[in-house]
């Protein structure tokens, strides 16, 4: 296996060091930071109550960590998805914190999934209960208090913009066709229109209603422009005159400047690929990291095709192609706040996945001293033995550069 130069090692330490001072000033500006920060988010905050709906679409980083937070992050996130689903199944939550002895210290649970379902009713918004979206999958706080008690950190994930029920219910702020009709991806599937103000107040207001229920963070999916279906038939109603990517951004720090106040954390998912490929769907890394507390990633290796950071078949190298893609992030979220934790594939797709391959994944991300990981695997099936704590790397990563 080739090793990175002499020069790659020192450039690597230079960089944790950097990222190490950033870090020391940023705790110690925090209390400046809290009582300035209030007063600019409840100006931002107002113009969206005050302007007659009207949100400015530039990313406003002044909704950036504006709050202490009410709960303690992990060193190192080590967690797990579950769905709505299996939450709702008796006895499942208990197997999934059960994990605790394994190393699983984070649990990230669906509040809205791609199907525009929430994940529970009581505390849900008026608009989604009145839709039908709203269903008893569990009990929010019931769940939050579960989770705490178990000493594990909570977060919960909505899925933005893919919203078939909302966008069916409410076609004012639905993605349309050039005939008028309401778009849908190649699944059949609507969308919210990532310019709708009112789409925006809605996915926030369910977050909120997560976020006091107990949730530790709000983690936003599909926060994109669709990828899928019919592209060329696409048509977003009312002003869009900005750029994807500041819409996005902009949608971000609105969402900021609602749940800091309350004391939660706001991160965001991206495609993996995004940290080197504009995708044309609004994701870029360094604008998303100046709004969010975390970007994660989703470095699946089956998700890279062949040629991929020179790589023949980048599903069979998974530590490898996990540690480039971390290096892209990297980069682009130099001289941002967000914290980078990715991704990984616990899961088969074109080839049997087996630990070996997701222990090298945990390896690529401790290499690159990352915040953690996070295991997916649609089934809710993980590897328990990546769960491990594992000591900070002592060396760089042993990956040669590509370029």
């Amino acid at each position: 296996m080739a090793t990175v130069s002499d020069l790659d090692r020192a450039a690597l330490r230079a960089q944790r060091l950097q990222l190490r001072r950033r870090q020391v000033r940023r705790r110690r500006l925090t209390a400046l930071a809290i009582v300035a920060g209030i007063v600019l988010v409840s100006v931002f905050a107002g113009r969206l109550v005050a302007g007659s709906g009207s949100v400015s679409l530039r990313p406003d980083r002044s909704a950036a960590l504006v709050s202490p937070f009410h709960s303690t992050l992990p060193q190192e996130i080590r967690g797990v998805h579950v769905s709505m689903d299996l939450a709702g199944i008796p006895g499942k939550l208990s197997s999934y914190l059960a994990l605790r002895k394994d190393g699983l210290n984070t649990i990230e649970l669906d509040v809205k999934d791609e199907y525009g379902e929430v994940g529970f009713v009581r505390g849900a918004p008026a608009l989604a209960a009145g839709d039908g979206a709203a269903h008893p999958y569990y009990d929010a706080r019931a769940v939050a208090a579960r989770v705490h008690k178990a000493g594990l950190y909570l977060i919960g994930r909505v899925v933005t913009f893919e919203d078939p029920v909302t966008a069916t219910a409410h076609p004012a702020m639905a993605v349309r066709t050039r005939s008028g009709s309401i778009w849908r991806t190649n699944g059949g599937l609507a969308w919210l229109n990532p310019y709708s103000r009112a789409a925006w107040r809605y996915d926030v207001d369910v977050a909120v209603a997560a976020a006091k229920a107990g949730f530790d963070e709000i983690q936003f999916d599909y926060v994109r422009f669709p990828s899928d279906g019919d592209l060329a038939d696409i048509r977003y109603p009312g002003p869009h005159p900005q750029p994807m990517g500041e819409t996005i951004a902009a949608f971000l720090s609105y969402a900021a400047s609602r749940l800091h106040p309350l004391g939660v954390r706001v991160s965001a998912d991206v495609f993996g690929l995004s940290g080197n490929h504009d995708l044309g769907v609004g994701q870029y890394p360094g604008q998303i990291g100046e709004v969010v507390d975390t970007i994660y990633p989703m470095t699946y290796p089956s998700h890279y095709g062949s040629g991929e950071y020179n790589l023949r078949d980048p599903s069979a190298e998974p530590g490898k192609t996990v540690a480039y893609s971390l290096r892209d992030f990297r980069t682009k979220l130099v001289g941002t706040k967000a914290q980078l934790v990715p991704w990984l594939q616990d899961f088969s797709l074109g080839r049997r996945y087996r630990p070996a391959d997701v222990l090298a994944q945990v390896q690529a991300a401790r290499d690159y001293d990352a915040g953690g990981f996070m295991l997916w695997n649609a089934s809710g099936i993980y590897t328990a033995k990546a769960l491990a704590p594992g000591p900070p790397p002592p060396l760089p990563p042993l990956y040669a550069p590509h370029l």
